[in-house]
C-alpha cells in the first residue's frame, strides 16, 4: 500500500496502519541491534551516529505519514487507531532514549578518534545532551524514576488533546439572531429545526464560524453566549489533566537538578533561561500598555455610537474593531473577502514563491490523498523537472477534522546512505471558509495572512538541505521556528504584492487602491489589545511552569487575566483548551519572541522589495535551507550581516 511518496491515503484501513506502525518498530529494532554487535574498535560516525538517526527515522515517517491519519480521517476507527499508534511511536522512542545499551554504545563511538565536519559535531553534541536531559547521569534509582514520570506526561498529552478534538459545543439562533452576519455565512450554518418547524442556526466553536460571528455579529448576548462557551472547550476534566501533567513536569525538572520545567526547556532554546523570557515579556508589557489602552477607549467609543453602551467586555473586542474597521477605515471583512477568492490566493502564493526562490510547484492530480478536497503538489527546481519535494494541501473544515491551522510533517529531508537525498513530504491543514453553491470559498484578509504563514512552514519543511533529520526543515530550536513564517505574514501587506491575486470573484476587477489602503493603514488598529491578549497566553504558560506556581491553574488564569485589560470572566477555563500547554510547554512566549526575528528579517525584504529574486536566493540559502543546523541567533546574524533588534517589531505594533 506504499510507494515512494508514502501510503497510498485513500485505501488506509485501520489494518494497513496497524501493520505499518509495527512493521516500523520492527525494522529499527533490527537496525539498533545491529548497532549494538558492532565492536568498539570497529565503531565510525556512520556505522554509530549516522545509522542511530537512519533508524529512528524509521519510527519518524510512520507517526509522520499514520500518526497524521489522526488528525485529518473522516473515519472513526482510522482517527482512533492512528492516535493509538501516534502516542506507542512516542513511547517507543521514549523508551530508545533510556535504553543503556545504545547510550553505551554512542559512548564507545566518543572514544574514537575521528575528524567530523560541524555539522556531524553538532548532532554528536546534541545526542549526548539529549542523554543528559534524559537523566543518564543519575543513579539507576532515579532514572526508573523519570521513566514512569515521562511515560504519563505521554499519557497525558494524548488525552488532553483528545479532549480539546472530541469537545462539541455550539449555540442555536433563530434568523433574527444573526444580524450583522452575511448571508454567505448563514449559508455556510448548519440548520436544526425545533418544534413549530422553526429554523435554528447552529453556531460551533470551530474557528472559521466562531471568530467572523464574534467579529460581525449584532447581538452582544449571542457574542458573549458563545464566547463562554469556547472558554471552557475541553471540560473540567481537562483541568484535572493538565493540573497533573504540571506536577509531573515540575517532578521531572527536580529530578534532572533544575529549579523548574521552565528552566530545563529553555536550556536549549534561544532565550537559554527563565529571566530572559521574564525580562522580555514583562518589558513588551510595559511598552504595548499605553497602545491597548487608546485601544479600548476607541473601542468604547465605537461601542457606544453603535448600542449606546460604553464597556467594552473581553467578548465585545473583536465586534468593536471591526465596527472601527468600517467607520474609521471604511473596511467591512466581508466585503473585502470578495477579492480574494482561495483559488487566486493560492495562485497568488505559488508565483510568488517560484519567482522569490527559483522553485516550481506541479500539482499532481492522481496523488493517492485522504480526502477528495486535498490538493497536492510536487516541488522542482524552476530550471529543471527532478522532483525534490512534495507538499498536500487540505483546506476546508469538516466533522471531527483538526481545528486550526498548522504545518505537518510527515516525511523529513535527510541525507541517505547512499549519498541521495531523502524527499521531504509536508501537508498544510487549515479551516478556510468552504465554497456553497453560489459562491466560491472567499477568505477574510485575515484567512490570508493564516495562509501565508503556514505556507512558511511548507517552504521550511520542503527546501531543507541540512545533512541530518535532526536538523532538517523546521529542527530548530522552538523559539525560533515561527519567525520564517510569521516573516512571510508581512507579504500580504504589500501592495505589489496583493494586485498579484485581489481581484473581485465576480467582476474581476483588481482590489481598489482606496482599499488597500485602508488596510494598510488599520494594519495597527487594536494591535495593543491583540498583543496584550498573546501576553497573557505567554505569562500564562510560562507562569505553570516556573517555581512559584502553586498548582491551580484557573486560579492562577485569574490573577494573570489583568494583562488583557478585560476582567476575568468567571466559571470559566480557557487553559483546558489551551492545546499548545502540550507541545509549547514553557515556550508559547516563542510566538513573540520569534516575531522580533521575523520582523527584523524583513526589514531587508521591505529595502529590496519583496519579489527581490537574489535576496530571496539568499535567504533560500541561509535560512530555510539550513534548518537547524545551525543556532537561530546565528542564522539571523548572519541573513541581516548585523546584530538583531526589536525596533520592526515594535515599529509594526505601532509602538
Amino acid at each position: 500500500m506504499s510507494n515512494e511518496w508514502g501510503p497510498d491515503f485513500s485505501r488506509l484501513t485501520v489494518l494497513i496502519i496497524e501493520e505499518a506502525c509495527q512493521s516500523s518498530i520492527e525494522r529499527c529494532d533490527k537496525e539498533i541491534s545491529e548497532i549494538i554487535a558492532l565492536n568498539k574498535a570497529n565503531r565510525t560516525f556512520t556505522n554509530t551516529i549516522e545509522a542511530l538517526e537512519s533508524a529512528q527515522d524509521l519510527i519518524g515517517q510512520a507517526a509522520g505519514q499514520y500518526g497524521f491519519m489522526a488528525y485529518v480521517s473522516d473515519n472513526e476507527d482510522i482517527r482512533n487507531t492512528a492516535r493509538d499508534w501516534e502516542a506507542k511511536l512516542e513511547q517507543y522512542l521514549l523508551d530508545l532514549s533510556f535504553r543503556e545499551d545504545i547510550y553505551q554504545a554512542i559512548q564507545e563511538y566518543g572514544g574514537n578518534d575521528e575528524s567530523l565536519d560541524l555539522e556531524q559535531q553538532r548532532l554528536h553534541e546534541h545526542i549526548l545532551r539529549d542523554y543528559r536531559r534524559s537523566g543518564f547521569e543519575l543513579p539507576k534509582k532515579k532514572r526508573e524514576e523519570l521513566r514512569v514520570l515521562l511515560d504519563r506526561l505521554i499519557e497525558l498529552g494524548v488525552t488532553f488533546q483528545q479532549n480539546i478534538n472530541e469537545y462539541e459545543d455550539a449555540i442555536l439562533l433563530e434568523i433574527d439572531q444573526l444580524e450583522g452576519l452575511p448571508q454567505t455565512y448563514i449559508e455556510g450554518l448548519q440548520k436544526e429545526h425545533k418544534e413549530g418547524g422553526k429554523e435554528l442556526y447552529r453556531i460551533s466553536l470551530d474557528y472559521p464560524e466562531l471568530h467572523p460571528f464574534l467579529a460581525n455579529a449584532k447581538s452582544a448576548e449571542a457574542r458573549k453566549a458563545i464566547f463562554l462557551k469556547d472558554q471552557l472547550k475541553g471540560g473540567d476534566g481537562n483541568v484535572i489533566v493538565l493540573e497533573e501533567a504540571l506536577q509531573v513536569r515540575k517532578k521531572v525538572a527536580h529530578l534532572l537538578g533544575y529549579k523548574s520545567w521552565a528552566e530545563y526547556i529553555l536550556e536549549i532554546r534561544m532565550a537559554k533561561n527563565p529571566q530572559r523570557v521574564s525580562e522580555f515579556l514583562t518589558d513588551l508589557e510595559e511598552k504595548i500598555k499605553p497602545k491597548a489602552q487608546a485601544d479600548r477607549e476607541l473601542m468604547g467609543i465605537a461601542k457606544q455610537e453603535d448600542s449606546g453602551e460604553k464597556e467594552v467586555n473581553i467578548w465585545d473586542w473583536r465586534y468593536c474593531h471591526n465596527l472601527l474597521m468600517e467607520s474609521k477605515y471604511s473596511i467591512n471583512e466581508f466585503e473585502v473577502a470578495e477579492y480574494f477568492q482561495l483559488d487566486a490566493c493560492l495562485k497568488g502564493l505559488f508565483d510568488i514563491c517560484q519567482e522569490l526562490f527559483g522553485v516550481k510547484f506541479i500539482e499532481v492530480p492522481d496523488a493517492k490523498r485522504w480526502h477528495k478536497d486535498v490538493l497536492t503538489f510536487d516541488v522542482t527546481e524552476a530550471n529543471d523537472n527532478k522532483v525534490f519535494a512534495r507538499f498536500h494541501m487540505d483546506l476546508f473544515p469538516r466533522p471531527n477534522k483538526y481545528g486550526h491551522a498548522a504545518a505537518f510533517t510527515l516525511r523529513s529531508g535527510r541525507v541517505l546512505k547512499d549519498g541521495t537525498y531523502q524527499r521531504p513530504i509536508s501537508a498544510i491543514v487549515a479551516n478556510f471558509t468552504k465554497p456553497t453553491n453560489s459562491t466560491p470559498s472567499l477568505l477574510r484578509h485575515s484567512e490570508v495572512v493564516t495562509l501565508f504563514h503556514e505556507f512558511g512552514h511548507i517552504l521550511h519543511q520542503t527546501l531543507t538541505k541540512s545533512h541530518y533529520l535532526r536538523f532538517s526543515g523546521t529542527r530548530t530550536e522552538r523559539d525560533f521556528v515561527e519567525a520564517p513564517s510569521q516573516m512571510f505574514e508581512n507579504w500580504v501587506w504589500h501592495r505589489d504584492v496583493l494586485k498579484k491575486f485581489a481581484f473581485h470573484f465576480k467582476t474581476k476587477e483588481a482590489i481598489p487602491e482606496k482599499v488597500l489602503d485602508s488596510m494598510i493603514a488599520a494594519r495597527q488598529l487594536s494591535s495593543g489589545v491583540t498583543t496584550q491578549r498573546q501576553l497573557f497566553f505567554a505569562n500564562l504558560d510560562f507562569k505553570y511552569h516556573t517555581e512559584n506556581f502553586d498548582g491551580n491553574s484557573t486560579e492562577t488564569a485569574r490573577e494573570l487575566h489583568t494583562i488583557t485589560g478585560f476582567p476575568f470572566p468567571e466559571g470559566t477555563h480557557f487553559q483546558s483548551g489551551f492545546g499548545h500547554l502540550f507541545g509549547y510547554d514553557a515556550g508559547y512566549y516563542g510566538y513573540l519572541w520569534s516575531q522580533v526575528f521575523g520582523e527584523d528579517m524583513y526589514t531587508r525584504f521591505a529595502e529590496a522589495g519583496p519579489l527581490d529574486k537574489q535576496l530571496g536566493s539568499v535567504y533560500r540559502e541561509t535560512i530555510l535551507e539550513r534548518g537547524g543546523s545551525v543556532d537561530g541567533d546565528t542564522l539571523v546574524k548572519n541573513f541581516l550581516g548585523r546584530e538583531p533588534n526589536n525596533k520592526a517589531f515594535l515599529r509594526k505594533l505601532g509602538v
